[in-house]
C-alpha cells in the first residue's frame, strides 16, 4: 500500500514538472523569437535575379550561320549569328555608284562655270569690238555729212554711211546687253555646283547607312554571359525587331526580396543580409540592402488592382527590395541561376 501511494504521489509530481518545463520552453522560444524579430526582418518570398539582355535582329534576313549553342558562355563582342547580307551588299554598291555619279555631276557643273566665265571675256571683247566699229562708223558719218553738205557725194552714198552708223550703234547695244546674261549664267552654274556638291553629302550618308545595314547582319554578344532561349535555326527568315536569344549576365547577380509593407519600417539601405538559396541549403550568402522599388509589385502588374471599384478587401502589399551580393565565393556564385528561390534575413539593428 505504501509503495502504491508513493507511486501515485510521484506521478502527481512529475506531471506539473513536465508542464512547467513545457511552459518554460514555450516562453523561452517566444522570448527568443520576439528578441530576434526586433532586430531581424525575414521573408521567403525572394529569388535570385540578374540582368538579362534580349538580342533582337536589327535587319531582316535569312540566318546564314549560328556560332553558338544553347547555354554557352560567351564574351561581349563574340560573333553569334550571321545573316545573309547579299541584298545589303547590293544596296551598298548602288550607293557607291550613286556617289560616283554625283561627283561626276560636280565636275560637269564646274566645267560649265569655267565655260561661262570664258563667255564673259568673249562678251566683253564683243562690246569693245562694237565700240570700235561704232567709232569708225561715226567718224565716217561726220566726213560724209560734210561732203554731202558740199554736194560732193550723192544722197545714196550719205544714206549708206548713216545706215552703217545706225547698225554699229545697234550692234553695241546688243553686245552690251549680252554681258548681264553671261554673268547670270555664271552665277546659275555656281549654284548648280553647290546643289550638286550637297548631293554628294547625301550620297555619302547613303553609303554610311548601307554599311550600317551590312554590319547589322553580323550579330554579336552585347555582354559577357550565358546564351539562353535560342529561338532561331539556320536558313530561318528573321524580321527586324525579332527576338533571337537572350544573354544572362551571370556577373550581375542580385536578389530581389518581396517584403510585406508591414516589414518596411526598419529596413534601410546598407543593412546586412543573410541569404539562403533553396537549391544550396548548406551555403549562406552575404549581401546588403541596395535599393527599394518605386512602387509595390501589384502596381507593376499587367492589370493593377483598383480599390475604388467593387467590394474592398484589404490585402497586405509587398515591396520589391534589391539586395546586392557581396563578399561571397565567386565559384559558388557561378552556380546560381536567375529565378532560384531564396530566403532572406535582414539585420535591422
Amino acid at each position: 500500500m505504501n509503495a502504491e501511494k508513493k507511486s501515485k504521489k510521484g506521478k502527481k509530481i512529475i506531471f506539473p514538472i513536465i508542464l512547467g518545463l513545457v511552459l518554460v520552453g514555450a516562453l523561452g522560444f517566444t522570448v527568443k523569437k520576439y528578441v530576434y524579430g526586433q532586430s531581424h526582418e525575414e521573408t521567403d518570398n525572394a529569388q535570385v535575379d540578374a540582368d538579362i539582355s534580349p538580342v533582337v535582329a536589327r535587319v531582316a534576313g535569312y540566318v546564314k550561320e549560328i556560332r553558338f549553342t544553347d547555354n554557352q558562355y560567351v564574351k561581349a563582342g563574340d560573333t553569334l549569328v550571321i545573316l545573309d547580307d547579299r541584298d545589303y551588299q547590293i544596296k551598298l554598291q548602288q550607293a557607291i555608284a550613286a556617289l560616283a555619279v554625283a561627283k561626276q555631276s560636280v565636275n560637269v557643273s564646274q566645267y560649265a562655270v569655267s565655260e561661262a566665265r570664258t563667255g564673259i571675256a568673249t562678251a566683253q571683247a564683243n562690246v569693245e569690238a562694237a565700240k570700235v566699229r561704232l567709232w569708225k562708223a561715226t567718224e565716217d558719218f561726220k566726213r560724209y555729212e560734210n561732203l554731202y553738205a558740199d554736194h560732193a557725194i550723192t544722197k545714196a552714198q550719205f544714206d549708206a554711211v548713216k545706215a552703217d552708223k545706225d547698225a554699229a550703234e545697234a550692234a553695241l547695244r546688243a553686245a552690251e546687253s549680252q554681258l548681264p546674261a553671261v554673268h547670270e549664267k555664271v552665277s546659275t552654274n555656281k549654284q548648280q555646283v553647290q546643289a550638286t556638291a550637297s548631293n554628294i553629302a547625301l550620297r555619302e550618308a547613303d553609303i554610311d547607312y548601307a554599311k550600317l545595314l551590312v554590319s547589322y547582319t553580323v550579330i554579336t554578344a552585347p555582354i559577357d554571359g550565358i546564351v539562353s532561349k535560342k529561338s532561331i535555326q539556320p536558313g530561318q527568315l528573321v524580321q527586324a525587331g525579332q527576338n533571337l536569344f537572350s544573354v544572362v549576365n551571370e556577373k550581375g547577380l542580385y536578389v530581389t526580396a518581396n517584403f510585406k509593407e508591414t516589414q518596411m519600417e526598419h529596413l534601410r539601405v546598407g543593412e546586412e543580409v543573410d541569404i539562403d538559396v533553396d537549391a544550396f541549403p548548406d551555403n549562406t550568402l552575404k549581401g546588403t540592402v541596395e535599393s527599394f522599388a518605386g512602387a509595390t509589385g501589384a502596381k507593376f502588374s499587367l492589370l493593377p488592382p483598383d480599390n475604388a471599384t467593387g467590394n474592398f478587401v484589404k490585402v497586405v502589399q509587398r515591396i520589391p527590395v534589391r539586395i546586392k551580393l557581396s563578399g561571397n565565393d565567386t565559384g559558388f556564385l557561378q552556380r546560381l541561376r536567375p529565378g532560384m528561390s531564396a530566403r532572406v534575413v535582414v539585420h535591422t539593428k
